[in-house]
């Protein structure tokens, strides 16, 4: 049986920033439209944050039976590692989804914006089969789109339309720029995947990429949404605020640019959640003000 901290280490908590962040920029955008409104704003988060677990536990899964995760550098692998049977994981999986159509289901209740409920579904879907069913997307170098319209474009503008009942262009440049920090958490868990990810015939985007063109992608990933706020700051000044994160981004990309291998991206991968985190604050709160 596994224990209590074994499955919070399967929830991989260190990719939650990627849930929350959209949450905080769309709900400044909506905020700068006189428009931010707290309980759609904090269902929003709990949907976010419960579908990214459950897309972890159900990747968990796949990739366990798989057999992909055999031999792998990084967070807890319950699956894989026998901590937990394959059921067991599958089923807090499909819990986290349930979670999170509950909560969406309270939101399209308290905003009248049912339509949502499609939305929500896809997003369950997609969060299911990026590893899982017959012939996963994330085995085919799709992962990355998945997340960013997901992580980035639907969770962004979706808080936004859920509280203010309109997508602003604001909302839509910095739900690129979230969209593409997601990514940029992916592609760097890829990279240091590359070579456990041949061999299991996983075919992730770092994997088609090559080595040398995925650390270029990640490097892209975090510098273009910090040009994407100076975009931003033409609405909201405060969105500036954003440039204070210029020398993480330096930290960040130079060992990944320098061929940082194996457990040496580990902290990068954490460091990369953590940006993308900093980052939808400082613009979430400069498109407030």
């Amino acid at each position: 049986m596994a224990s209590t901290t074994e499955w919070v280490a399967g929830a991989r908590p260190r990719t939650l920033p990627a849930a929350a962040t959209p949450v905080i920029v769309g709900s400044g955008a909506a905020a700068q439209v006189d428009g931010f409104a707290f309980w759609p704003a904090l269902l929003a988060l709990g949907v976010a944050l419960a579908l990214q677990v459950g897309v972890n536990y159900a990747n968990d899964y796949s990739d366990g039976v798989r057999g992909t995760d055999l031999d792998r550098v990084g967070p807890m692998r319950l699956t894989a590692t026998g901590a937990a049977r394959p059921g067991q994981v599958r089923a807090a999986a499909f819990g986290a989804f349930g979670v999170a159509a509950v909560l969406g289901l309270v939101l399209c209740a308290v905003t009248g914006h049912w339509w949502l409920l499609a939305v929500g579904a896809l997003a369950i879907l997609a969060g299911w089969y990026y590893t899982g069913g017959r012939n996963p997307y994330g085995y085919r170098g799709l992962g990355e789109v998945g997340v960013f319209v997901f992580f980035g474009l639907v969770a962004t503008l979706g808080t936004t339309y859920t509280q203010a009942g309109v997508v602003t262009w604001p909302s839509a440049v910095g739900a690129v720029a979230v969209g593409l920090l997601a990514c940029a958490i992916l592609m760097v868990n890829n990279i240091r995947d590359i070579p456990t990810d041949v061999v299991a015939g996983k075919r992730t985007l770092a994997v088609r990429l090559g080595d040398f063109r995925a650390r270029r992608a990640y490097v892209a990933m975090i510098w273009v949404p910090l040009l994407l706020a100076v975009v931003c700051a033409f609405a909201s000044p405060w969105a500036l605020g954003v440039l204070l994160l210029l020398l993480p981004a330096v930290l960040l990309t130079v060992p990944v640019v320098a061929g940082a291998r194996g457990p040496l991206l580990v902290p990068v991968l954490a460091g990369t959640g953590l940006f993308e985190l900093a980052y939808g604050v400082l613009l979430g709160v400069g498109l407030a003000l």
